[in-house]
């Protein structure tokens, strides 16, 4: 006999997945009421619609912004969508607000996943990593293997898509995105993004225009 579901759970699982009304019913009688267990089957399915819908076109969406407190930091996001319809929806552009927040909370965050890291860039950390002291005394083998772990990890923190979502820690930014898209049935993406921090690059400005001033004076 099927545990009858309330309407508080399916919206509690609605909250905490994004997926729709119908869908979460399905997975709280499918894992007998246990929401844990219905967003895990949640999750495998938004995942699985979401990867067949990544190579569709995306030529709509908006430019959301977000402005920290203290506005010392602000931050641009582009994010696309198929249609207008849902770009003009409130929930798509929460996401896109998200987004921006995320942005601004993860400095060390450059591009918006790993396949945009240049190659110039991995190349740095792969030599980086060669040169540190302790790393000197290991064989070829090992040193290699530490290295390409090392280096998974920086690129994993420069990636926009790798980051923890920081309103739900349980889940990625990519992982967010893709249950969007199973919630819209259309694909999303984060184009690009821009982030603005108050006072950035002026000191080596003054610093390159005051050698500037010492060496004329110098070379009176």
């Amino acid at each position: 006999m099927l545990k009858k579901i309330s309407t508080n759970n399916i919206k509690e699982l609605r909250n905490k997945t994004g997926a729709g009304m119908t869908d979460c019913k399905k997975a709280l009688e499918a894992s007998d009421g246990k929401i844990d267990i219905a967003i895990q089957t949640l999750r495998k399915k938004g995942l699985a619609s979401a990867d067949k819908k990544s190579n569709r076109l995306v030529t709509e969406g908006l430019v959301e912004s977000y402005v920290h407190a203290g506005s010392r930091i602000g931050v641009l996001v582009e994010l696309n969508c198929e249609t207008d319809f849902v770009a003009r929806q409130p929930e798509f552009r929460q996401l896109a607000k998200d987004v921006a927040m995320q942005i601004a909370a993860c400095q060390s965050v450059q591009y918006v996943s790993q396949n945009d890291i240049p190659e110039k860039v991995i190349l740095y950390e792969q030599n980086f990593e060669l040169e540190k002291d302790d790393l000197l005394t290991k064989s070829i083998d090992i040193k290699n293997k530490i290295v390409q772990g090392r280096v998974e990890k920086r690129l994993q923190e420069l990636s926009l898509l790798n980051q923890n979502f920081i309103k739900r820690h349980e889940i990625t930014i990519e992982e967010l995105i893709k249950q969007n898209i199973s919630l819209w049935g259309e694909n999303i993406k984060i184009r690009r993004f821009e982030r603005f921090i108050l006072g950035e690059g002026l000191e080596s400005k003054n610093n390159t225009f005051t050698k500037e001033v010492s060496d004329m004076i110098n070379n009176k």
